[in-house]
């Protein structure tokens, strides 16, 4: 196995001037990349930090996510990518838990200042320390075991979780990645999916090894996406289900030259199956291709391949069959392995399978046990090996591809003034997949102002955990005999009719 040094380095032995990454009018060829990472490794060192030590970035896409991705793991530091959507203080408790020295950021970083030694500003003050550095051989003194990241992801119990990814976790899913959709020197891919997300930092290793070049979109925007496919002759990109929707839409309305594409991939949460035609109308030569994953898997675990075949056929319900590299059983409560087309608990097994949760060591042991991930999902694997997903045992929303843990809101909803119980769940939605409810029971001789609530909620929390809607009922919730509440009948009415319970 290797470390992040190994694809820059190879790049440039084999394609120094090829262009690696297009960013707006910047153009940087591997090996401009490769020196301008060696130049950040050098200037965080100049900065002190040692082995180990945590640097964080909160930017849009651009071609500095790209050389901080490789180049802070490169040279021994640990990356922590922070999702932009986070509200201040999901942020600031990320910066805190991971104790990150520094924090790489395009935008005024507040209050999140104070929780780091040195804040070093995008473009400018990025620019200018590199233009002041000695360049740092990558890769010199890490192993494949060392940690690389730090993913923060919704927490179960309200707090965030640190997902642990070494060098081995993230280069093995490259490897599973291209096994199960091979990339080309030729190729050139559309960055759109953020790269805070594991899912969208996993094709940067993927392209930089075979050789392809890069294109950054900043924030999506389906115009400016297909403006740049249709500019660059992109023939590869990734998103989740709501972007593909988007562009759809807009190719329909105003049509760019999209011949070019040959693969689009798409993963977060299930997607619909007209969305899926839309998508095929709007990029005729292009394969469709489904990701199902975690973070905590690096993030991938099956593929499902050509979908644009099967569009109308069963198994374009399944989210496929596990990569190459990954062993998928599906289990019962006792640990015991279930007939084919019987359910059970998804879970996965191979090199990607995280280290750990951050400091959370009774959270990690809930999940790894005996070395395999058991990922909260629902599902069965038919005869052939394909898997289909039927619902969750974790509390958790998937909206717009971003988990929402259930508890996390509540807590939220519990400190309002007012409120004596509550319960959050998912409902069915048309654009984002699921959408984050409530219902709330008031403490007596209180009225609750459902307008208000979701105000204070905003406040709080990351705009897509927000409750889309919150009911107000006078009788205590549902609850099962020792006291759980009993969401499922809270859901039901949202879920009638569906043929599974999650969208």
């Amino acid at each position: 196995m290797h470390t992040f040094a190994e694809p820059i380095k190879y790049a440039e032995q084999m394609a120094a001037g090829k262009a690696a990454v297009i960013d707006g009018a910047t153009s940087l060829s591997f090996s401009e990349l490769h020196k301008r990472c060696r130049l950040l490794a050098g200037s965080l060192t100049a900065l002190g930090l040692k082995k180990g030590d945590r640097v964080a970035i909160l930017a849009n896409n651009g071609h500095r996510y790209i050389e901080t991705y490789i180049a802070v793991p490169a040279a021994g530091f640990v990356v922590v990518p922070l999702n932009t959507r986070h509200a201040e203080a999901e942020l600031k408790y990320a910066l805190e838990d991971a104790e990150a020295k520094v924090l790489l950021v395009d935008r005024d970083p507040g209050i999140l200042a104070e929780c780091v030694d040195h804040v070093v500003m995008i473009p400018d003050a990025y620019d200018e320390m590199l233009a002041n550095a000695s360049e740092q051989t990558l890769g010199d003194g890490v192993s494949e075991d060392d940690l690389a990241g730090l993913f923060y992801t919704g927490g179960t119990t309200g707090k965030s979780k640190g997902v642990m990814l070494s060098h081995r976790n993230l280069i093995a899913n490259a490897y599973h990645y291209l096994a199960g959709v091979p990339q080309k020197e030729q190729d050139v891919m559309l960055v759109m999916a953020p790269l805070f997300h594991a899912a969208g930092s996993n094709g940067v290793i993927a392209n930089i090894w075979t050789l392809g070049t890069q294109v950054t979109l900043a924030a999506f925007d389906p115009g400016a996406a297909l403006d740049l496919i249709e500019k660059h002759g992109v023939t590869e990109t990734l998103g989740v289900p709501t972007m593909l929707a988007a562009i759809a839409e807009e190719q329909r309305a105003r049509p760019r030259n999209t011949e070019t594409v040959r693969m689009v991939a798409h993963g977060g949460s299930p997607i619909a199956t007209e969305i899926l035609r839309r998508t095929h109308i709007a990029f005729p030569n292009a394969e469709l291709v489904e990701i199902y994953g975690a973070t905590e898997l690096s993030p991938l675990c099956t593929i499902l391949n050509n979908e644009q075949d099967i569009i109308d056929s069963e198994l374009a319900r399944s989210c496929g069959r596990p990569t190459i590299g990954c062993d998928i059983r599906i289990l019962d409560t006792d640990h015991n392995e279930v007939a084919r087309g019987e359910i059970g608990e998804v879970v996965v097994r191979g090199p990607n399978v995280m280290l750990g949760y951050w400091n959370k060591e009774e959270q990690t042991q809930s999940v790894l046990i005996d070395g395999a991930y058991w990922t909260g999902d629902l599902g069965y694997m038919n005869a052939d090996g394909y898997v289909f997903l039927v619902d969750r045992s974790k509390d958790m929303i998937v909206s717009g591809g971003e988990n929402v843990y259930c508890t996390e809101v509540e807590e939220v909803l519990y400190q309002y003034p007012g409120i004596l119980e509550a319960a959050v769940f998912g409902v069915p939605d048309e654009k984002w997949g699921e959408a984050v409810w409530a219902v709330v029971v008031p403490r007596d001789g209180c009225e609750i102002d459902v307008d208000k609530v979701i105000e204070f909620c905003q406040e709080q929390i990351a705009g897509y955990k927000v409750p889309k809607g919150v009911d107000v009922q006078q009788e205590p919730l549902p609850k099962s005999g020792p006291g759980k509440v009993l969401k499922r009948e809270l859901r039901a009415p949202f879920w009638d009719g569906q043929d599974r319970a999650v969208n």
